[in-house]
């Protein structure tokens, strides 16, 4: 069973206390959620998509405001920097790549560190269980968190608005569910995750602070023998395949969604 003492500050930018949000109960029935002053930063980003028609024109609009605001264009121009150096400018597109090819490195730990300080909430797995605040698994994740070559680019700011433009989506156009997603996730093991059984195939099971699932159980099939089918609520949903024309996360239709305890049905 998991180490409940390891499990959320007292303080978050969301406006609501992170045992209450990571609770299943909530996820029963969800309220909105937001990260105080993102949308407010950024008046003129949502007033354009406001008047945009469609989810790709939308997306379209995101990005190149992304680009713009946060230097990538800038990057591509000039690759080396009067040392002849290589530049490196940190963005939300990377980050996300570099999490499909291995959520337990570096950048992986820059996203849950995201989440710790966003939502409240601490990662409970990062290249293996995390069990308390002594262990050298918890300084490794401290470590590659505060790695200042993935903080030079206001990162935690733009999966702020990541997390916004989502949620702004989800509201506009009801897509990709109105309050609910049923997703998949393929695991090996409920050994360390079941918070309570409620029958045999139905369980409380404590996610990590952000985790990965699919629309699609064939492919959940693929990362473990226990397939769990999970009704995400929409205001937890950070990115989705739909969301952006452009990312690298297409493949496995893969969703990243906030953690915490979530009532699921074990399909094999």
């Amino acid at each position: 069973m998991p180490d409940s003492s390891l499990y959320s500050h007292s303080t978050n930018l969301i406006g609501m206390a992170t045992a209450c949000m990571a609770s299943h109960l909530f996820n029963d029935y969800p309220k909105p959620l937001h990260i105080a002053g993102t949308r407010e930063s950024a008046p003129g980003l949502f007033e354009q998509l406001a008047q945009q028609p469609s989810l790709a024109e939308c997306g379209r609009v995101f990005q190149d405001y992304m680009c713009v605001v946060f230097g990538f264009e800038t990057e591509q121009r000039l690759r080396d920097d009067a040392l002849g150096r290589r530049r490196y400018r940190n963005s939300y597109l990377r980050l996300i790549q570099d999490w499909g090819m291995d959520s337990n490195n570096a950048q992986g730990a820059v996203l849950k560190g995201w989440v710790e300080s966003r939502f409240g909430l601490f990662p409970n797995f990062h290249k293996t269980r995390i069990r308390n605040f002594i262990s050298n698994d918890w300084l490794i994740y401290i470590e590659e968190k505060m790695n200042s070559r993935y903080h030079n680019n206001c990162i935690y700011m733009q999966l702020d608005l990541v997390y916004e433009f989502c949620q702004w989506v989800v509201e506009r156009f009801q897509v990709p569910a109105a309050t609910h997603k049923t997703l998949y996730r393929g695991v090996d093991t409920l050994d360390d995750c079941v918070v309570k059984d409620e029958g045999r195939h139905d369980k409380i099971v404590r996610f990590n602070s952000i985790t990965s699932f699919t629309d699609r159980p064939g492919i959940a099939s693929e990362f473990g023998a226990n397939i769990l089918e999970v009704r995400v609520p929409m205001v937890k949903l950070v990115f989705f395949n739909e969301l952006l024309p452009h990312h690298a996360l297409r493949g496995e239709a893969e969703y990243l969604a906030i953690g915490g305890d979530y009532r699921v049905r074990v399909l094999s």
